[in-house]
């Protein structure tokens, strides 16, 4: 069934009149949430974003969050003064930089979510891609430093906390080990990516600052396949960060994730209106 046009304005009682059928279809199944981008730095936007995440949980879905935090490691690096470089859209992570990322992701960033989480009244719990094994990652390649891209993924953290009564939220930051103990910064949609494949999710949702995927003429397409989603990055529509992210819901989707979604995380209640309802609150990739 093709998804409705994007509806900028609809109500609660119209949600809920059709969540329903959609409850009923995601019970049970694990849904990976990338949050990120200015949602995130936005005090009431985070508590919105917690509510919904306990909501989903209560609904008898399994959420998970993976979060980044680009901006604020950009910030605490600059109050440190040291400086950072992009090559490609990456941060080029020596020692000093994985070590002020470790710490502004895996400790500030992710315990205020697992807190707005619990405040919202469900039972999160933080860690980060170290932690049990979750993800071993490796260099991206020598310039780059300790960033770093995933080579295995081990969820049975994440399936203890899940099936546990009552079921606890993960909320992982994307800080990743080495073979040799060392600490990698990996992309966090990358993170999130990896994760759900390992998951086999339902739906990857990966929040950012933008409506969804942009047509040449800069209107929003709703649903794509992955042979679309490739189409876009080989003409060249398809540009800037969108690209990384049109790689990784391509890549999940092979990996068993049965579909994708780009939204904007600024929206109220998006991930209740893509999911709960037929209307679509981005871009469906699947």
């Amino acid at each position: 069934m093709k998804r409705r046009a994007n509806e900028n304005s609809w109500n609660t009682a119209q949600v809920l009149s059709e969540a329903l059928p959609f409850i009923q279809r995601h019970a049970e199944r694990t849904i990976v949430v990338k949050f990120g981008g200015n949602a995130m730095g936005d005090e009431e936007l985070t508590q919105q974003f917690a509510n919904d995440i306990v909501l989903l949980r209560q609904c008898g879905l399994r959420p998970v969050v993976v979060h980044g935090g680009g901006p604020q490691i950009g910030s605490m690096l600059k109050r440190l003064d040291i400086k950072s470089e992009f090559v490609d859209g990456l941060r080029v992570t020596d020692m000093e930089t994985v070590g002020v990322a470790e710490m502004v992701l895996s400790g500030a960033i992710n315990k205020s979510i697992v807190a707005a989480i619990n405040q919202a009244g469900g039972r999160a719990v933080g860690f980060s891609g170290r932690d049990a094994g979750l993800i071993t990652a490796e260099a991206v390649n020598a310039d780059l430093g300790f960033t770093g891209h995933p080579i295995a993924v081990d969820p049975l953290v994440i399936h203890t906390l899940a099936n546990a009564r009552p079921g606890f939220i993960p909320v992982i930051s994307p800080i990743s080990g080495g073979k040799n103990g060392e600490s990698f910064n990996v992309n966090a949609d990358t993170a999130a990516g990896v994760i759900a494949g390992a998951l086999n999710a339902a739906r990857l949702m990966l929040l950012t600052d933008i409506e969804g995927v942009m047509d040449a003429n800069k209107n929003l397409l709703t649903d794509l396949s992955i042979r679309d989603a490739r189409g876009l990055i080989e003409d060249g529509t398809a540009n800037g960060g969108m690209i990384p992210k049109l790689n990784t819901a391509i890549d999940a989707i092979e990996d068993g994730v049965e579909a994708v979604v780009i939204l904007d995380g600024r929206r109220a209640h998006g991930l209740l209106v893509e999911l709960f309802t037929d209307m679509g609150a981005g871009t469906l990739i699947r």
